[in-house]
């Protein structure tokens, strides 16, 4: 495992040109004095590593030394054509550009491994919609591609939660999630989302702007995603569900809050058990409860349980003979 680490951190400042300790660590799933040992090694091994101090120091390697120790495994090769979302490139309409760099990349490799990564893209699909809904295809998501990859400003008409609104920004990066394509793009050197699907007009503008330097779009996505399930889900609710619904939680909730639900062991007497789940709103936390039918009942706040009775009333008025 140490050598294919030490090979992993050579190809790294190979293909980078610097890397920090804490980035070396990341990449390599280790701590950082595992990496300082591993540096180390590599020196007195004769590799001309060698390092920047300060807070933004790193590592280098001397300029013109190359390895010749990139060549892929049979592993790396197969895992190749899993990283490839053939749907969501088709919608940017790279589709046809995609192939084409697969199949190159095929003939290109030895027989030993091309046939490893046929069976690999024979055995595996990446479907992201989740069951029961369609993947957006939204207008302009090939403008709004090409706008990003050319690094030039586009202008939007925007259907938001507040209104219609024009915004002129600079598009960092696309991510899709859950079959929804979504834009980060800046706008007073801020980073904002903006959902593709909801572009009402885009003109793209010839303007070139220069990329953040530090902006990692993954990075951002994840601190987004995260802050938005923390606010969305800002209080706490007390319930009680039956074995049926304690069974059928992860199905009836949402992920953030099945994952957050702290589940007691205790059962009374009739087999129910109490759980504390992260709620927001109450219309919201009121629709999530309503999914159990009959298998939870409501214990705080009383706020949410008043919610739930009138909801339920007011299905019994809808439905009485």
């Amino acid at each position: 495992m140490r050598a294919s680490r030490l090979i992993s951190i050579l190809t790294i400042l190979q293909a980078r040109g610097f890397a920090t300790a804490p980035e070396l660590a990341e990449e390599c799933a280790v701590n950082l004095r595992t990496i300082y040992r591993d540096i180390d090694a590599m020196s007195e091994a004769g590799i001309p590593i060698y390092s920047e101090r300060g807070s933004g120091g790193g590592y280098r390697l001397l300029d013109g030394y190359r390895t010749q120790l990139n060549g892929l495994s049979a592993k790396e090769a197969e895992a190749l054509f899993m990283s490839g979302l053939a749907g969501a490139a088709t919608d940017m309409g790279l589709g046809s550009v995609m192939m084409a760099a697969q199949n190159k990349l095929l003939s290109a490799m030895p027989a030993s491994l091309r046939e490893g990564a046929l069976e690999m893209r024979s055995r595996f699909y990446l479907d992201a919609p989740a069951w029961f809904s369609q993947s957006e295809q939204p207008q302009y998501l090939p403008m709004v591609a090409d706008a990003v990859w050319e690094q030039k400003r586009i202008h939007i008409r925007y259907q938001s939660w507040k209104g219609v609104k024009e915004r002129t920004l600079e598009p960092l990066g696309m991510v899709m999630k859950g079959g929804s394509w979504y834009l980060v793009g800046r706008v007073d050197d801020m980073p904002r989302t903006y959902r593709i699907s909801r572009i009402q007009e885009i003109a793209v503008l010839d303007q070139h702007f220069p990329r953040p330097a530090p902006f990692d779009l993954a990075a951002y996505w994840r601190k987004s995603t995260e802050r938005l399930e923390q606010g969305m889900h800002g209080n706490t609710a007390t319930i009680r569900l039956s074995p049926r619904g304690a069974k059928w939680r992860e199905a009836f909730l949402s992920p953030y809050v099945y994952s957050e639900m702290q589940l007691s062991s205790e059962l009374d007497a009739e087999g129910w058990c109490t759980a504390t789940i992260p709620v927001g709103s109450l219309p919201m936390a009121c629709a999530e409860i309503l999914r159990f039918g009959g298998d939870a009942e409501v214990l705080e706040p009383p706020e949410l349980r008043q919610k739930v009775m009138e909801a339920v009333a007011n299905m019994i008025s809808i439905y009485k003979i």
